[in-house]
């Protein structure tokens, strides 16, 4: 037995009732359900119920208070004696059998037959103990704020996970509101915003690039004789053609109207250029079909080339592409003229 009458005694003359050994052992299991109680040696003679629930009785019961718990602090503690006399001290404590939980604990003296008491906690390892060993809030004294703790870390975790999904969303939302920003909604090729900060990201880290203007011949013819909706199919069968004669790294976009404009990174090389170009006016020369009607295009095409040793800005470039590209038209239409000096508004290609 546990309590002897001192206890007992103690109890009646605060209470005014008569209090039993068994009444006693039950008030500690409520109150304090993580308790031990050791004899004077240091054995484990009672385990509070949520002890219970961490290892069962039947392993403690009997073995000496440091078999169980390695005592991190105060180290100097290696017998029941040395226990004993850090008696109202804070203990920093870990079982020592897995799992390997930190717990915190202060032992006191009983008034029974040396008998000593030791209330343990969890600590800031309350939320790791709840899932390791599936407690409740009933494993917990009714007063204890750990109950509380757990809601508010709970609540806590809960809302940083729906802000986490809400910045998720946020972001999905900003990425999609960014690339529509820098979208032509007829074509899906890029708009002249984004063409703008594709050239000026090249420019700033000086490598060399051709840049390749197209304005679409007799276009207006379409849209006059088969109405906008014919424009409008012909403009999404020429940037798929485009795409179809560019490579992955090759920036292709529609500045708006029949203009498109065409950036080819690191690609210098005239011939090369020119099968490009060749083989986009010839495939915009195919007839295009829409609901009946035969539309016929072509192309002019204006190109410039940006050395690595060649100082030059995105309008500068804009409108080296446009001098050559006008070139092209004066010539006849449906060609390619590179830019070179001198190359004049009046001049041919």
């Amino acid at each position: 037995m546990i309590w002897g009458a001192g206890m007992t005694d103690i109890l009646s003359d605060r209470t005014g009732a008569e209090a039993t050994p068994c009444d006693m052992a039950a008030i500690f299991d409520v109150l304090c359900p993580m308790h031990l109680v050791l004899n004077k040696t240091g054995h484990i003679i009672h385990v509070g119920p949520t002890l219970e629930k961490i290892r069962h009785k039947g392993d403690w019961l009997g073995k000496r208070f440091l078999e169980i718990f390695a005592l991190k602090r105060p180290r100097s503690v290696n017998s029941a004696k040395e226990l004993m006399g850090v008696a109202g001290s804070k203990l920093h404590l870990q079982l020592r059998d897995p799992p390997t939980t930190n717990l915190k604990g202060v032992l006191v003296p009983s008034c029974v037959d040396g008998q000593q008491i030791v209330n343990l906690s969890f600590g800031i390892s309350a939320v790791e103990a709840v899932q390791v060993y599936d407690l409740t809030s009933t494993d917990f004294a009714p007063t204890d704020l750990t109950v509380e703790m757990l809601y508010l870390v709970e609540a806590k975790s809960a809302a940083m996970e729906a802000s986490r999904k809400l910045n998720q969303r946020l972001q999905v939302a900003m990425i999609a509101a960014e690339e529509q920003a820098f979208t032509d909604t007829l074509t899906g090729l890029k708009n002249r915003r984004a063409f703008d900060v594709i050239i000026e990201r090249h420019l700033e880290t000086g490598s060399p690039f051709a840049l390749m203007q197209i304005d679409l011949d007799f276009f207006k013819m379409v849209n006059d004789s088969h109405g906008h909706a014919a424009g409008d199919y012909v403009l999404q069968m020429v940037s798929r053609i485009m795409a179809a004669e560019t490579r992955v790294t090759d920036t292709v976009a529609r500045l708006g109207g029949d203009e498109f404009v065409i950036l080819f990174p690191d690609l210098n090389d005239i011939a090369v250029l020119k099968r490009i170009g060749n083989r986009i006016i010839s495939q915009l020369e195919y007839p295009i079909l829409f609901q009946e009607n035969v539309c016929r295009i072509s192309a002019s095409i204006g190109t410039v080339f940006k050395t690595s040793n060649r100082l030059a800005t995105a309008k500068q470039l804009y409108e080296e592409a446009d001098l050559a590209l006008y070139a092209s038209k004066r010539a006849g239409r449906a060609r390619q003229t590179f830019y070179h000096e001198g190359l004049m508004p009046s001049s041919g290609a």
